[in-house]
């Protein structure tokens, strides 16, 4: 099927074509009326002067008939060439707007490739060298949230001017949609150091406050650069490698500028490989709960477990979270790890001592979940696992995003007799206001203080400090991070109630933790040996 530039360009070739012919037609049309009217110019000149016959009626006719089609021909010659031009200047125009962006002006993505490629060829004539910087706004999505995409429009224009200010006049500025942009120019490749300074002048600006319609808006922006002398000869490995470097650059802080390195490119493809790892991992039950113990400092008595995450990859072997856990949260994958692993959790604990509770940390990102408590209680629910068993940790930090829906989620659960723990209680977000907030049943001491509480006047202070806010308000106190027996006396010196962390034991898989419970005793309903038994062929079939 034709494309639409096909069909304009037939259209204009076909009026020009008619343009032709009518304009043909009326030169023969001028050619026949000038030598009618010779003719009968000359009978009537000799009619009124020698008194000769007058003018013959049908040479008159014919001089009538050829001035009127002298004039229809003209009048559409005309008209013909207007349409022509009015075509070939929309053309013109379209082409113009299907190769730039109508709000900055700037090439946009589709022709960047073309507009590169001769970049490139050029800098290779000039010995020259091509670099690119990918430039994405950090924090833009909240100033169209907060006050909507017109004022969003302003600020990309304005980012747009302080690009055009910035970069070098022949520089090659896109926008490649929403709040990123790609801006290349030539540079002389053994002067860097221009690069540095355009984009580092880049960052500082862009991280200044703009104002746009009375508003002071405050944004910053992250930049990657790449350049064509180091393995990117063409521009799609230019754009590749920009953005994997931008996406280091947010990785590492944000209003920043990175160039791209070879081993962003490795790092990346291990991050991928484990991401698709994962989608499929989560629903082969691949991803699978360890169990952390939870101890009575005073009396030693087992209280519970604290619920790990690990994946048990088929070929890698034991993957630790802090490698899985942030990929699954950037992906939204988080949600159907946490709930797989809740699932496991319950059936494995139902069993249990009842004495013996279960603690599991919920993702800022679950926080975001209205459904979360529901899907929660259903899952209790289905396992049989009793609420009242149940500790859900929540962080400092998710509460900033949505206090008001942290508020329902807690409070939902707390009518089910579920508890709430706040976790890492003390590493920059405390505040008495997250205390009084929510219903919490907890306060956990993050493990940054316990391991050093011995050697960091700070640390002990620190811990100090929330063992007796613990008292006053009477939540009881876990210290994560017990990893020698000094610490837990001296944690035992300020009647902290409860310790976890390796001096207690490693974390234990499904099969560890029944044969660690079954030596104490602390299964129901059948022998412990044939429990663990159970547990092990079911491991072995799955």
């Amino acid at each position: 099927m034709p494309s639409d530039h096909d069909l304009l360009e037939r259209r204009r070739t076909s009026l020009v074509r008619t343009d032709i012919i009518t304009g043909a037609v009326s030169a023969a049309a001028i050619l026949l009326f000038v030598a009618t009217g010779g003719a009968v110019l000359s009978q009537t000149v000799a009619h009124y002067t020698a008194g000769g016959a007058p003018a013959d009626r049908g040479l008159v006719i014919a001089l009538l008939l050829n001035v009127a089609l002298v004039l229809i021909g003209w009048r559409r010659h005309d008209a013909l060439s207007k349409e022509v031009r009015v075509r070939t200047a929309a053309e013109a125009r379209a082409t113009m707007l299907a190769s730039r962006d109508p709000l900055t002006g700037f090439y946009n993505r589709r022709s960047l490739a073309d507009e590169g490629a001769a970049l490139l060829a050029l800098a290779q004539r000039r010995g020259k060298a091509v670099a690119l910087l990918m430039l994405d706004l950090d924090h833009f999505k909240s100033v169209n949230d907060m006050h909507g995409h017109a004022i969003g429009d302003t600020l990309l224009r304005m980012v747009a001017d302080e690009i055009i200010a910035i970069l070098p006049p022949t520089a090659l500025n896109t926008r490649l949609g929403g709040d990123e942009f790609a801006c290349a120019f030539l540079f002389d490749p053994t002067v860097p150091d221009m690069v540095d300074r355009i984009a580092d002048r880049l960052v500082s600006r862009l991280a200044q406050p703009f104002e746009a319609e009375g508003l002071r808006l405050h944004i910053s922006c992250s930049v990657g650069v790449a350049r064509s002398d180091f393995e990117c000869p063409t521009i799609e490995a230019l754009m590749r490698a920009g953005d994997i470097a931008m996406y280091a650059a947010k990785k590492s802080g944000r209003n920043r500028c990175v160039w791209f390195d070879a081993s962003m490119e490795r790092e990346l493809q291990q991050r991928n490989d484990l991401e698709q790892g994962l989608r499929v991992g989560i629903p082969r039950g691949e991803i699978v709960p360890y169990f952390e113990q939870q101890v009575d400092i005073a009396t030693g008595k087992l209280n519970g477990f604290e619920v790990l995450a690990r994946w048990e990859h088929p070929t890698r072997g034991i993957i630790s979270p802090e490698r899985f856990i942030p990929i699954a949260e950037e992906t939204g994958m988080i949600a159907d790890l946490s709930m797989s692993i809740m699932q496991q959790a319950f059936t494995a604990a139902r069993d249990w001592d009842p004495s013996l509770t279960i603690s599991i940390n919920i993702s800022p990102w679950q926080l975001r979940d209205a459904w979360l408590a529901q899907k929660i209680i259903k899952t209790l629910t289905e396992t049989g696992f009793p609420a009242g068993r149940l500790e859900i940790e929540i962080t400092e930090s998710a509460l900033f995003e949505n206090m008001a829906l942290a508020q329902s989620i807690a409070g939902s659960l707390k009518n089910q007799g579920v508890k709430l723990a706040l976790d890492d209680f003390g590493t920059g977000y405390s505040s008495l206001a997250h205390l009084r907030a929510l219903p919490f049943d907890r306060i956990k001491i993050d493990k940054s203080f316990v391991t050093s509480i011995n050697e960091s006047a700070d640390s002990a202070a620190i811990v100090t400090a929330i063992v007796r806010l613990g008292e006053s308000l009477n939540l009881p106190v876990t210290a994560e991070g017990i990893e020698d027996a000094a610490i837990e006396a001296r944690l035992k010196a300020m009647n902290c109630a409860k310790g976890q962390g390796w001096f207690y034991g490693k974390p234990l898989s499904l099969i560890g933790v029944r044969r660690f419970l079954a030596e104490r005793h602390m299964l129901l309903g059948m022998p412990a040996a044939s429990k663990v038994e159970e547990m092990g062929s079911k491991r072995m079939a799955g």
